[in-house]
């Protein structure tokens, strides 16, 4: 059984508001794959921050907390407000939060932006 609250989206699209907490709404413009890529990285950093804790790896857990972050921006969850931004400004924030996810993988697996 899922407890999870669900999310609704605030009237202006900026927000979602889960079990009555208000988090900013991902960049609706960003693209479906572009965006599951960045969630993909924003997850992974997730779960090196729970490993690096439980290690007790302090600079570790320094590094995962900054990709966290670097995800988050990319995906327009902070940082400056994307409704705030021009679209040029928007693809490139999200494009170069892209960067270390290609940094990853090799280059015949890179799909074109």
């Amino acid at each position: 059984m899922n407890d999870a609250a669900p999310s609704e989206r605030t009237p202006d699209g900026r927000y979602v508001r889960v079990g009555g907490r208000r988090w900013r709404a991902t960049d609706p413009e960003i693209p479906e794959d572009i965006a599951a890529r960045l969630r993909t990285a924003l997850m992974a950093a997730r779960r090196a921050v729970g490993s690096a804790m439980k290690k007790g790896d302090t600079a570790a857990e320094k590094r995962a907390r900054s990709q966290v972050h670097s995800a988050k921006v990319a995906l327009g969850e902070r940082g400056a407000p994307w409704w705030e931004q021009s679209m040029a400004e928007r693809r490139e924030r999200w494009e170069r939060g892209l960067d270390p996810c290609d940094a990853d993988r090799p280059n015949k697996d890179r799909p074109a932006r």
